[in-house]
């Protein structure tokens, strides 16, 4: 718990667009019952065409954009930064996405980082070395995910797309969707299973699909909060959150 005297941690999140924003509320009060106070502020950039389609996802993730809301989200008292999008990250590449994050922790004056590298970190903070991918986006974009990974060491033995193209669609989906996906993106070989889109609600059921799986699941919005954490120097054990936060 932080002390009375000081200021509550807080970690802010650029999120593109409306989909499953309110994992980050739900996300900040499991921390909290599990005696971490931590504030996940988050502010909504414009995301122009809604689409997992690669043009669309460059421009999605583009460095004005970002810009454009990052003296909004400081206004939150943070200490730190994350760009709340896998897709609009890893689509630039692994040289690109770490410019972009440079961007905008210049940008900001405040560490930063994004969902593509959360995953990447999570990954070897789990000690996996073989993966499997479980994507909402069509083929061509998980592909792209895929090339991320192993661009971070890791050994992707399966991907499997759903081909949903709006992020809008994802965020409808509920608990039985979601363990369908990830079934239905698990492999014998895979040590942990990746769910890459922060669209994609999952903060509440990360145990099930864990429970389900027999592994450990990462999901985008925990994985992005982790990270935010790691920003901030905080090491949390919250079970609710799964292995990763074991």
């Amino acid at each position: 718990m932080a002390n009375a005297a000081e200021p509550t941690r807080a970690v802010g999140f650029l999120y593109p667009g409306y989909s499953a924003e309110d994992d980050y509320p739900r996300l900040e009060g499991i921390l909290a019952e599990a005696g971490t106070e931590v504030r996940l502020p988050l502010v909504h950039t414009d995301i122009g065409e809604d689409a997992h389609r690669v043009d669309a996802l460059l421009e999605m993730g583009s460095a004005g954009r970002l810009a454009d809301k990052v003296a909004e989200v400081k206004e939150h008292g943070i200490q730190a930064v994350v760009w709340a999008c896998t897709s609009a990250s890893f689509v630039f590449g692994w040289d690109g996405a770490h410019e972009q994050v440079r961007e905008l922790s210049a940008t900001a004056g405040l560490p930063a980082s994004s969902t593509s590298f959360a995953f990447a970190g999570a990954v070897r903070g789990l000690g996996a070395e073989r993966v499997a991918i479980a994507a909402t986006y069509p083929e061509d974009v998980g592909e792209l995910f895929t090339g991320f990974l192993k661009a971070a060491g890791a050994e992707v033995v399966s991907m499997r797309g759903s081909g949903i193209i709006t992020a809008a669609e994802v965020g409808t989906w509920g608990k039985d969707e979601v363990l369908a996906l990830a079934r239905g993106g698990d492999h014998p070989e895979a040590q942990a299973v990746l769910l890459p889109d922060t669209a994609l609600h999952t903060a509440a059921w990360i145990p099930d699909l864990e429970e389900t799986l027999g592994k450990p699941v990462l999901t985008a919005n925990q994985v992005t909060a982790w990270e935010g954490l790691r920003l901030l120097d905080t090491k949390v054990r919250c079970p609710r959150l799964g292995t990763l936060f074991s």
